[in-house]
């Protein structure tokens, strides 16, 4: 139940909630939003760093063996160009999203530090809360490269024709 400033004097008008009682609901309804925030950017923050991350980063090495592998056997870096690409995009990924659940939990640590809830709130919806679309875009574009049997969770076309 959303309380904006009409209902909020309605009920106050009509003694459904005292101006306290009002002020504690919206406490409750702060505390759960930072709560639901910040449950998802720990979770999210795990998965990248246990799941995601590990796993590109194993394809990436299968791939550079692979590159290593061809570069022996004296195919020119020329007609490896795509391979390579592939290397550098999937570095480029890992390192982006790194650096973004970093960031993320830096700013869900400062905003654990804040005592006020109304700034809790507002720090976990202004400044963690962002991050995750970031985070997400990146871990998208690396599902869609990463081999299938290298990647650990299910792949949004493998959730579509789930039985």
């Amino acid at each position: 139940m959303e309380l904006t400033v009409t209902s909020a004097v309605m009920f106050m008008e009509l003694d459904v909630f005292t101006k306290r009682e009002l002020h504690a609901r919206h406490d409750i309804m702060l505390e759960t939003y930072i709560k639901k925030v910040q449950i998802e950017s720990r979770v999210m923050g795990e998965m990248v760093n246990s799941s995601i991350i590990p796993a590109a980063i194993k394809y990436q090495k299968e791939l550079t063996d692979s590159l290593n592998g061809m570069r022996a056997l004296g195919i020119s870096k020329t007609k490896l160009q795509a391979q390579l690409g592939i290397v550098n995009e999937i570095n480029d990924y890992v390192t982006a999203l790194k650096v973004n659940v970093d960031k993320m939990i830096a700013e869900r640590i400062k905003a654990n530090k804040l005592e006020d809830t109304h700034k809790k709130a507002i720090a976990y919806c202004d400044k963690v809360k962002p991050y995750f679309d970031t985070i997400r875009d990146y871990a998208d574009k690396l599902e869609f490269i990463v081999a299938d049997q290298y990647w650990p969770l299910p792949k949004y076309r493998e959730m579509l024709f789930i039985r």
